[in-house]
């Protein structure tokens, strides 16, 4: 018997140990995947550290060269490659030590503030605006081809920097939020000067952005369809469960059988909330379908309409399954409570699967819509990329 014994006590251990050992398993895969994310961001920060203390070292270099050679050209290259890049802690920190680098101009005369706007670097942007003192040169400045800063602003933005925006829509919005910025601090003449092919600064937008205006009105009416499809379903769901209520009616009174149950008022208001959030969706991407796309509708008008829609879809979405759910439980599982979990969890899932989709396109459409771009101090928050720190210096 005790021999027995001593052959059951290690069964009984790994029967025991084997489900830790599973979990220990389990979680040891699920760190596997959230530690690498980790890492990678201390591998970021560590190389944002490092070239942080390079660009202090390499500023240091340029001005003991400046002061024993008076060679301005060293920097002159780095210095407007960095403004085109958004690298505006390099041109920070070649201002620290040569103020007069904001005098640089380039072989076609453009100026530091001009490569900002055409390169669409709002971080550079923001830190020359904060300056204010060439604000009136700003104002006149004019390049080669007698452009002034409208001009500039009204050519499209580099490939890299459109590919970096979601949407063709929301890629025209931000063309139109550089050119209302830069109308702030123009004079109003500049809005009708000519430049040397006679364009204006709204033809000279134009031409460059029928292509984006085409596409962005071919990307807002595919959202919207989609999404009307969906709205209609939804609403064509919720009114055929809302006439024909869960566990019928009593045929002398026609008053709902489960009316004194609390499931019964879950239903009737998810259901409500999802026929009136889904037809409010509905008549809002019927609206954005039978717009107009002009230029200027890009810039909150139709963006606005795309985000109420999406988060009132969202929510008729949300509260059709709260009432499906309702529905399941005062039908099938008003005696099984233990059921009401497994019920909640599939009704999440088609939830979970939305946001998972479209919550991202609402963020961005916020984002761009809401969330200005241009700051007047926005220089301390600008991020540096380690690799582009070779390039600029590396002349």
């Amino acid at each position: 018997m005790v021999y027995l014994i001593y052959l059951l006590i290690p069964l009984l251990l790994l029967m025991v140990s084997y489900p830790f050992s599973m979990l220990y398993h389990l979680l040891w895969k699920v760190a596997s995947t959230i530690v690498p994310p980790i890492r990678n961001l201390e591998k970021k920060k560590k190389e944002y550290d490092h070239a942080k203390r390079i660009l202090d070292l390499v500023c240091m270099k340029i001005k003991e060269k400046h002061l024993n050679d008076r060679d301005d050209s060293f920097y002159e290259g780095p210095f407007l490659e960095a403004a085109c890049r958004n690298a505006s802690e390099v041109v920070n920190g070649i201002l620290k030590i040569w103020p007069q680098a904001i005098r640089c101009t380039n072989k076609n005369g453009h100026d530091i503030i001009q490569l900002a706007t055409i390169h669409r670097s709002e971080k550079v942007y923001n830190l020359i605006y904060s300056w204010g003192d060439r604000m009136s040169i700003y104002r006149t400045m004019k390049d080669s081809s007698n452009n002034n800063m409208l001009h500039l602003a009204g050519r499209l933005a580099p490939s890299n920097k459109l590919k970096l925006i979601t949407g063709a829509a929301l890629q025209l919005q931000r063309e139109l939020q550089w050119r209302e910025e830069v109308k702030k601090i123009v004079y109003p003449a500049s809005m009708t000067e000519v430049n040397i092919f006679n364009d204006t600064p709204e033809m000279v937008f134009t031409k460059e952005h029928q292509n984006l205006v085409k596409e962005g009105e071919e990307w807002i009416k595919t959202v919207a369809e989609s999404c009307s499809i969906t709205a209609t379903l939804i609403i064509t769901i919720v009114f055929a469960a809302a006439i024909t209520v869960p566990g019928g009616t009593r045929q002398e009174t026609g008053i709902p059988m489960f009316l004194e149950e609390a499931g019964f008022t879950v239903f009737a208001i998810s259901d409500a909330i999802s026929l009136f959030s889904s037809t409010t969706a509905l008549l809002l991407f019927l609206s954005t379908l039978t717009a107009r796309f002009a230029q200027e509708d890009f810039l909150s008008r139709l963006p606005r309409r795309l985000i109420i829609g999406l988060c009132a879809l969202l929510i008729s979405t949300a509260a059709m399954m709260v009432a499906f759910g309702a529905t399941l439980f005062l039908v099938f599982c008003r005696d099984k409570m233990w059921m009401l979990v497994p019920v909640c969890g599939l009704a999440f899932l088609p939830i979970a699967v939305f946001c998972y989709l479209q919550v991202p396109l609402m963020i961005d459409l916020f984002q761009s819509t809401y969330i200005s771009m241009f700051g007047k101090d926005n220089h301390n928050n600008s991020n540096l990329d380690p690799n582009d720190m070779r390039f600029f210096f590396g002349k």
